[in-house]
């Protein structure tokens, strides 16, 4: 895999890396927007890689449906085949106040580069092996680079499928590197948003039936450190659980999720201080995407031990959506809130903090400067689609600290604002306007602008300047 990196940005190197991206893909997508026009039944391609299936592609040998078929399946036998795939993208960021004014600025913004390339064995009907790797590359980010902005070369996903069924029950029992995504990725997801993506080390034993399925893993979550293959399982952590999700079809299409999270750290940093943590997470989620209206439940309550103290923490969200597909632009209405519990009293051992585990990066949008903890937040949104594979959102995020006794935390999990005796609960309220423009189906353009209004707490306990983010993305898969 050939990555291009940079010292500075920008400079020729980077500029020479561009124009080969885009000559790659004038080359591809020409050809490639002539075939789908023909054969529109080309499945997506998965935010999760190892969920494509181009199987199909067997008993179609005759005839190619995309440029990229010819390595999509690659037959190795009469029941193997071997399937390749990639991604490349580009994203430039421009932080105006970023941190709210505090610390070193970026005048100037800066290019994260991401690249990633796998390869998917089915050895017959029993055996898969999975790998891919990956490469992140942040250019001219000042101070430095943040741990999901880099990593310059490293295995992403390494792991072997052992397939069988026992009637109707499909098992897989999967050991290795491998990604983890759980519900709505509220406590466990891929990181899709940040430049580097998250992995475990784990293994796992997945049973699906006819209107069920169950998943239980146990594993340690991969360290992203920025050298070449230099990532390791973070020796401090371990995390495990068992997730479960029902269909309910006769009622209304409905599904629920029950699960268990176990999370041992060694090293756990809240505003009280630094101790061991063990803490144990329960969680209930109902959920539905009707057509018209659909809606996401979800409550979690967690208890074990920080230290010397007890874990007594919960979070309760609800979500509601409304597509009125019959009207001009297509308009979706979502309106989410959740409340995320703080800690009561620094000063006593018990700890009350909500801990999200592994969320998704981009948790309040793109920008990710909020993490959800002791956070209480209220989020409408428009969707609207004027036109064919173009969607543009705006949504008005409000924020207040659940506990006055507790600060901020951002994304990745870590303190960004201490409470400082502050007795304001009121943090800032985030306007964000949106474009996603999928041009077919390998290449995606994306625009963000974000506007940060810094509320109270901010401002009595630091710098609390207004921030700006600015971010065009372009994003190429085969």
């Amino acid at each position: 895999m050939t990555t291009c990196s940079a010292n500075r940005f920008p400079d020729r190197s980077t500029d020479l890396c561009h124009w080969h991206f885009v000559l790659l893909v004038i080359s591809c997508c020409g050809q490639t927007l002539a075939q789908e026009s023909v054969q529109p039944q080309i499945p997506a391609i998965e935010t999760i890689r190892w969920e494509e299936d181009y199987s199909y592609l067997r008993n179609d040998s005759g005839r190619v449906n995309g440029f990229f078929d010819p390595i999509k399946f690659i037959p190795l036998s009469r029941k193997s085949y071997l399937s390749v795939g990639g991604e490349v993208r580009y994203q430039y960021e421009y932080l105006r106040n970023a941190n709210w004014g505090e610390g070193i600025q970026d005048k100037n913004g800066y290019l994260l580069q991401r690249y990633m390339l796998h390869t998917d064995w089915h050895l017959g009907q029993h055996v898969r092996i999975f790998g891919q790797l990956k490469s992140g590359i942040a250019s001219g980010k000042a101070p430095g680079p943040d741990p999901p902005d880099e990593d310059r070369l490293d295995l992403h996903q390494a792991f072997a499928d052992l397939l069988f069924s026992f009637g109707s029950l499909q098992s897989t029992l999967r050991l290795g590197r491998q990604e983890l995504s759980y519900g709505s990725s509220r406590l466990v997801s891929v990181r899709e948003g940040p430049n580097v993506r998250q992995a475990f080390d784990a293994g796992r034993l997945m049973i699906k039936g006819q209107q069920w399925q169950a998943d239980a893993f146990l594993s340690r979550p991969v360290e992203t450190n920025r050298g070449i293959f230099d990532d390791g399982s973070d020796a401090n952590v371990r995390f495990w659980g068992v997730y479960t999700t029902r269909e309910f079809p006769a009622f209304l299409n409905a599904n629920a999720d029950l699960y268990y999270f176990g999370l041992e750290d060694k090293q756990a940093v809240f505003e009280q201080g630094k101790a061991r943590e063990l803490r144990h997470s329960a969680g209930l989620r109902l959920w539905s995407n009707q057509t018209l209206v659909g809606y996401n439940l979800e409550a979690v309550y967690q208890l074990g031990s920080f230290g010397r103290g007890r874990i007594r923490a919960w979070t309760a969200s609800a979500e509601l959506t409304c597509n009125l597909e019959k009207l001009p632009w297509e308009p979706s209405l979502n309106l989410k809130t959740e409340i995320i519990s703080g800690d009561r009293t620094p000063e006593n051992p018990d700890l009350q903090t909500f801990n999200p585990l592994f969320p998704k990066g981009a948790y309040f949008g793109q920008v990710a400067l909020i993490g959800p903890a002791n956070l209480a937040d209220l989020h409408p949104s428009l969707t609207l689609h004027p036109a064919r594979n173009l969607e543009l959102i705006t949504d008005w995020n409000f924020f207040w600290r659940e506990s006055l006794n507790d600060g901020v935390y951002g994304v990745p999990y870590v303190l960004i604002r201490e409470s400082s005796g502050s007795r304001a609960a009121y943090i800032g309220d985030q306007l964000t306007f949106e474009a996603d423009w999928q041009l077919q189906r390998h290449l995606q353009l994306e625009a963000f602008c974000t506007l940060f209004h810094s509320g109270s707490f901010l401002r009595q306990t630091g710098a609390g300047k207004n921030l700006t983010y600015l971010s065009t993305r372009i994003t190429f898969k085969f």
